[in-house]
């Protein structure tokens, strides 16, 4: 019985993981690729190269010029490639650097006083 219900709860996270989908803009081309997430390296299918996904707080979100489609792209890129239009949108100053926060990384873990 214990192996059946641990078969199924396998199948339910297998499931869930497929479900979610998160999207990056590819560092090369600027082609929008969809991966599963929790992955850490992506191959773009238009140029074959690697990316390294961000986390969400190092990405940001900026309006094509041309048909208004909120395009993500990682923090630094120049310009994005509208994945519906094909229209490069550039992208603002005040997007180019990461908040300080992101820049410092991960806070340090709390000094444990027993220590």
């Amino acid at each position: 019985m214990s192996a059946h219900h641990h078969h199924h709860s396998l199948l339910q996270v297998g499931n869930a993981s497929r479900r979610e989908m998160g999207q990056m803009v590819c560092g090369k081309c600027r082609e929008l690729i969809s991966y599963p997430r929790g992955a850490v390296h992506v191959k773009c299918p238009c140029c074959q190269i690697v990316n390294f996904v961000l986390e969400a707080h190092q990405v940001g979100n900026v309006k094509c010029r041309t048909c208004s489609v909120l395009l993500m792209y990682p923090y630094g890129a120049p310009s994005v490639r509208c994945s519906c239009c094909r229209s490069v949108t550039e992208i603002g100053a005040h997007n180019i650097r990461p908040p300080v926060s992101v820049q410092q990384g991960q806070p340090p873990p709390p000094r444990n006083p027993s220590n």
